[in-house]
């Protein structure tokens, strides 16, 4: 029976390794790539070419490497597509980063605060606009662009960081992840600080919220991807180089050095990626957790 379940074990562990590599591949293929020298041709991945000795205690071992592995990494592509003087590839950059911090921090404390009052408070209408809320959730983004761009453009906000900023700052989604974890919290902690003489934005915020750490991640973990990624609406908002946020500024780099020149433009696109990676690696643990939360009742 043990024998069995080791057995086991190894083919799940083994599978889950392979899976991995395969769905990996494309992303260091995609490094290997950035760290060629400019202008060089696109390397081929099932090429076996490079081969060489190392020395280990004395022995002599051999090695075989795909093509796409450089000889030499020319690590300064990166710094050459960042401060490159005719495309503000830095600026794209910081925009994006400031944009994505606003966006969630006002998204998870705007959310809460929404989830906090359909959950915990008493009010007429509560349950149907609560309904309306999800109801929002079926109509794509795409649908809501055109009334929405109407709305900032007579507001004159139009290629300033408030149209980046403020449309982004409610989530129907995060209030009904946040509202759904809220209700499983026992209401005897709630009772307990009204009795100490807690109102209720201190309960939210000295109770609540200490004990939603796994509603947070998740939800700032899904609307840093969503803003981070975001093309259509910046486009829109947008019309100046200065404004433009990466992934913007992605299809701008492309259409100048892109196209002919495959380094820098993998270079480009794994300085998109890799705050989204890197962002992962630390979440990744409360994405199941968040599709958990969604069905407390």
């Amino acid at each position: 029976m043990k024998a069995t379940r080791t057995i086991k074990n190894a083919a799940t562990y083994t599978g889950l390794i392979l899976l991995a590599v395969f769905l990996m591949a494309p992303f260091v293929w995609m490094l290997f790539v950035s760290l060629h020298e400019s202008k060089s041709p696109i390397p081929s991945m099932n090429v076996w070419t490079q081969r060489g000795t190392f020395g280990f205690l004395g022995r002599e071992y051999a090695w075989v490497l795909p093509e796409v592995v450089p000889n030499v990494w020319h690590w300064d592509n990166y710094r050459f597509v960042l401060f490159m003087p005719d495309i503000p590839v830095f600026r794209f950059f910081l925009n994006s980063v400031f944009v994505t911090l606003v966006v969630v921090t006002g998204q998870l404390l705007v959310s809460s605060l929404a989830a906090y009052a359909f959950a915990r408070l008493e009010f007429k209408g509560r349950d149907p606009i609560f309904v309306l809320f999800l109801l929002s959730m079926m109509f794509a983004g795409p649908v809501t662009q055109i009334p929405v761009y109407l709305i900032v453009r007579s507001f004159g906000w139009l290629n300033t960081y408030a149209a980046l900023i403020v449309p982004g700052l409610s989530s129907a989604f995060n209030v009904f992840l946040f509202r759904q974890f809220f209700a499983s919290i026992p209401k005897e902690l709630e009772e307990a600080a009204r009795i100490d003489g807690a109102g209720d934005l201190r309960i939210y915020w000295r109770v609540m919220l200490p004990l939603s750490k796994a509603a947070l991640a998740t939800a700032g973990a899904f609307s840093f991807f969503a803003v981070w990624t975001d093309f259509f609406w910046p486009l829109l908002a947008t019309n100046s180089m200065e404004m433009r946020t990466l992934e913007v500024g992605l299809s701008v780099f492309r259409n100048s050095y892109g196209a002919t020149n495959w380094p820098l433009q993998m270079t480009a696109a794994v300085i998109v990626m890799a705050p989204l990676l890197i962002a992962f690696l630390f979440t990744q643990r409360y994405f199941t957790r968040g599709v958990m939360i969604g069905s407390i009742k």
